[in-house]
């Protein structure tokens, strides 16, 4: 018998003492968590109904339309929903009191965990970034773009590759965000209670990324005037 409430599901403890707007919130956040929640069984978003995610949610398939008028519109929210989440927790990162040179350790670390707490957020993202709906990709698309353009800013912020015209500099940033996509991957894939792999996995997550910044550095070299080097050009791990 499938349980009144399935895993995940937002409950409060006392839902009779919620507003009309809070019971909806509820109600909206359910409908979501239920097709995540239908997604970790191994279901490709693009075959889930409306009704089954309803029933989920344990909600009738009414209550769905007062909030989405379609599933497309349902896995919009949820490619937004995961964008905006993951780029103000690696936003507070860059904020927190680390050295330089352990800022792109301290960050991949941060990523990975944030990737294994939202594990059926990403186990979303990277189903449908290959594959189902071409809204959704496009989605993800925008987010990726979004991601890659507000890392650019930072890096301006810093005074990290001041030299960098502005297009090559989002290469790089792009380069690093589908860095990030594929390393989720290999997190999800990541057997439990094995630290060794969990670690060889990190460092190659740290090389690569070193890579694609040293590389960063050379070309910004040849844009600047003085072909040395400085310490404000590559953030050294």
């Amino acid at each position: 018998m499938r349980s009144a409430t399935p895993p995940g599901r937002a409950t409060p403890e006392n839902p009779g003492s919620l507003s009309r707007s809070a019971r909806k919130d509820l109600t909206r956040a359910n409908l979501l968590q239920a097709a995540l929640n239908l997604m970790g069984g191994g279901r490709s978003f693009t075959s889930l109904g409306l009704r089954e995610i309803a029933r989920e949610a344990g909600v009738v398939p009414n209550a769905f339309y007062r909030h989405f008028r379609n599933t497309n519109e349902l896995g919009l929210v949820l490619v937004e929903e995961a964008g905006i989440t993951l780029r103000r927790v690696l936003r507070e990162a860059r904020k927190m009191d680390v050295a330089p040179r352990d800022m792109l350790r301290r960050s991949v670390g941060v990523y990975q965990e944030h990737v294994k707490r939202n594990r059926l957020q990403f186990v979303f993202i990277s189903s449908e970034r290959s594959g189902g709906s071409r809204i959704l990709r496009m989605a993800i698309r925008n987010e990726v773009t979004h991601f890659t353009n507000e890392m650019a800013q930072d890096f301006r912020l810093r005074g990290l590759y001041t030299q960098l015209p502005t297009a090559s500099l989002q290469m790089v940033c792009g380069m690093i965000v589908m860095t990030m996509l594929a390393a989720a991957t290999d997190i999800l894939d990541l057997p439990p209670e094995q630290p060794l792999l969990e670690g060889e996995m990190l460092e190659n997550f740290v090389q690569q990324l070193k890579i694609i910044l040293f590389g960063a550095t050379r070309l910004n070299e040849t844009f600047g005037v003085d072909a040395a080097p400085t310490a404000r050009t590559f953030p050294p791990d």
